[in-house]
């Protein structure tokens, strides 16, 4: 119910003002817990004044004004909502999510990767698609060619013809 309460006042309001990236107080939007943020003068980003740890996004409820932690800037016409309720910055051409080991990063182009340790995924605007996990690669092409690589076996899809070469060491 807070999200959604603070998503309608986000979408109400566009931006009014640059940040001050003054101390205060604040609603961070991935807990949905009030918290005073403070800036890191080492690092340059905003953190939560309590743990010291970076803070993704935060909202002013007074200003009715959202703010991005690694710049401190207004992003309230900027910002998503996916599939988990969790708020997202589009920036100006990309958005990034961190996580642990976990990256997704998406571009204005409409390019889409994942990086979770060994896994890699990368889906071009234009349909090609690349998977790799430690020694499995896979390629997909936007004309539905596969190229499969899995340890020491190579299977190529083309044109409905399935070849598979196995290289023996």
């Amino acid at each position: 119910m807070k999200k959604t309460i603070y998503l309608l006042a986000l979408s109400a309001f566009v931006i009014t003002n640059g940040c001050k990236n003054e101390q205060g107080e604040y609603v961070d939007l991935k807990t949905g817990e009030k918290i005073t943020v403070v800036k890191d003068e080492d690092k340059g980003y905003m953190v939560n004044a309590e743990t010291k740890k970076p803070v993704y996004l935060y909202f002013d409820a007074e200003k009715r004004d959202t703010f991005y932690g690694r710049t401190g800037l207004v992003v309230n016409t900027k910002l998503t909502k996916d599939e988990d309720g969790a708020f997202w910055y589009m920036g100006d051409d990309e958005y990034v999510y961190k996580n642990g080991d976990y990256k997704k990063k998406v571009d204005a182009d409409g390019d889409y990767k994942v990086k979770s340790g060994d896994y890699k995924l990368k889906v071009e605007a234009d349909g090609d698609i690349k998977i790799k996990d430690g020694d499995y690669k896979k390629k997909i092409s936007e004309d539905g060619d596969i190229k499969i690589k899995d340890g020491d076996t190579k299977i190529k899809i083309e044109d409905g013809k399935v070849k598979v070469k196995k290289d023996d060491k």
